[in-house]
């Protein structure tokens, strides 16, 4: 062989060579070190009272809506049992109007039919009594009849106007008893609406004291921490245990910014946690922050800028409750 072409094959077989074992040597995959986490759900009181048990230490399993903790209701109890005894009150006087009601209206109809038939008699006998007080009148001046029986028919005309200016009189009054229907009526509705009212305060009085137990979230959760005890005052907004869903967990990691193009949502990778090497469990890129983190205080040279790094999740798809939280392990990505 030449001697020019012996230099380039030799180079030539050392690249093949090199190749060769690059492609046969495993190569170390891709991953970052994360913490498993999980949300906590602080569980808070919305009343004030005096906490009279807590039912679950930490650690303990809680059922879906299971009550947690009990708080001292007396004073809610003693406001619902007066709010209770003024509806009942009010109900009784609705009752009692709606009966009174009724019972003026059938009197009042009735006294109003009798009064107006009383007076349509009287205006019959008074047109009577008219038209033979003129029959009277003529008789008279023809000499048929004589003064006295004129006057007697005058006297009966005179008494039956006068029964029709009473029957007048009194079916005016019948008539101004239907006002007093109508204020009866008015005083009902206001009886109505004031039920209304209480009603709804009671409801809301029932709403307020169902706070008094405290219940769990709708999902099965571990109580994780216990910040009051039996004793203790709760105000609203006061921290009574924390909780957290044993399946509502996920590994966190940092990605640095030269790294972040390889991941995407919805991404499957490996978890590997320290406690249990070798073994390794299927995850999913849940999220990935849209800003970086920038590990220095100050971003001042290129070299720190590199130290930036982006905040992701990654969904347990397997085993999720055998993850504790706190606990480290690595996220491999395949390459």
């Amino acid at each position: 062989m030449p001697r020019k072409f012996v230099i380039p094959t030799v180079i030539l077989l050392i690249g093949g060579a090199a190749g060769a074992w690059y492609l046969r040597t495993p190569h170390a995959a891709l991953y970052y070190t994360g913490f498993v986490e999980g949300e906590e759900r602080i569980i808070r009181s919305e009343v004030t009272g005096r906490v009279t048990a807590v039912r679950f230490a930490e650690g303990m399993r809680v059922a879906p809506n299971e009550v947690i903790a009990v708080l001292d209701d007396q004073d809610i109890q003693t406001r619902l049992k007066t709010k209770q005894q003024e509806l009942a009150v009010i109900d009784a006087d609705v009752q009692l109007q709606e009966e009174q009601i009724q019972l003026v209206e059938a009197t009042w109809q009735r006294d109003l039919g009798a009064r107006q038939a009383a007076l349509r008699e009287a205006q019959a006998s008074a047109t009577v009594a008219q038209r033979t007080f003129a029959r009277e009148h003529e008789l008279v001046q023809t000499g048929v009849s004589t003064a006295q029986a004129l006057d007697d028919t005058r006297g009966r005309r005179d008494q039956t106007q006068s029964a029709v200016d009473g029957a007048h009189e009194m079916l005016g009054r019948a008539e101004a008893e239907e006002r007093k229907i109508t204020l009866a009526r008015q005083e009902l509705v206001s009886l109505h609406a004031k039920r209304e009212l209480a009603v709804a305060q009671l409801a809301e009085l029932e709403v307020i004291a169902s706070k008094y137990s405290v219940h769990a979230p709708t999902v099965p959760t571990t109580v994780q921490t216990q910040f009051l005890w039996p004793g203790e005052l709760a105000q609203p907004g006061t921290a009574i245990v924390s909780v957290l869903d044993p399946v509502d967990k996920y590994v966190q990691i940092y990605v640095p910014v030269s790294a972040v193009g390889r991941l995407h949502v919805g991404q499957r990778v490996a978890i590997e946690l320290d406690s249990q090497q070798g073994r390794r469990v299927p995850g999913e890129i849940s999220f990935i922050a849209d800003s970086a983190t920038f590990t220095p205080e100050k971003i001042e040279t290129r070299s720190d800028r590199m130290g930036q790094v982006y905040r992701a999740k990654v969904r347990i798809l397997e085993d999720v409750e055998r993850f504790q939280p706190g606990t480290e392990g690595n996220v491999y990505v395949a390459s």
